[in-house]
């Protein structure tokens, strides 16, 4: 009732595999061109804004950014990770953001971190949140399920009910 002998039977396998060399000879040539291909399509490294730049206007990317400098605008990303010499004027919305340096205006994600290094002036809306003892936080926080499109839909809907009743 079982097949154990076939499975392990090294004969069978053999003729599968050779079986099957015939019937793609062609294949295995378009395989390797298609991993080439697909090999670009991994993650891309993170951008990096050195220290001594200086941005003024707003950052939009599905990717990662790594901010060293000074950003007077709003930055959307993937990844934001604000370095220990980061100044930051303007509003954060990213999946994942990780402070270490200044941010001035509003953070937005669904995970937000702030790390001993840390000083946030204004508030943060998030999923999940943690504050390192040590960081510097002026602010209100607020948890929301949707913090990514949740922080500009909801008051929108609010102020017309608000204006309603």
């Amino acid at each position: 009732m079982f097949s154990k002998s076939k499975i392990n039977e090294p004969g069978p396998k053999a003729d599968e595999s050779s079986a099957s060399k015939p019937a793609t000879p062609d294949t295995p040539r378009p395989t390797p061109t298609e991993f080439k291909a697909s090999a670009p399509k991994a993650k891309p490294a993170a951008s990096i804004l050195s220290n001594d730049l200086h941005i003024t206007g707003n950052l939009k990317t599905t990717g990662d950014i790594n901010v060293e400098g000074t950003v007077e605008g709003d930055i959307r990303a993937h990844l934001l990770t604000v370095g220990e010499t980061a100044t930051i004027k303007g509003e954060v919305v990213a999946d994942d953001v990780v402070v270490n340096g200044r941010v001035v205006g509003r953070v937005r994600g669904l995970k937000v971190r702030l790390t001993a290094t840390a000083r946030v002036e204004g508030d943060i809306i998030h999923k999940t949140i943690a504050i390192e003892s040590g960081a510097h936080f002026e602010g209100s926080v607020q948890r929301q399920d949707d913090p990514l499109n949740g922080g500009k839909a909801k008051p929108v809907a609010a102020a017309p009910a608000a204006s309603n009743g």
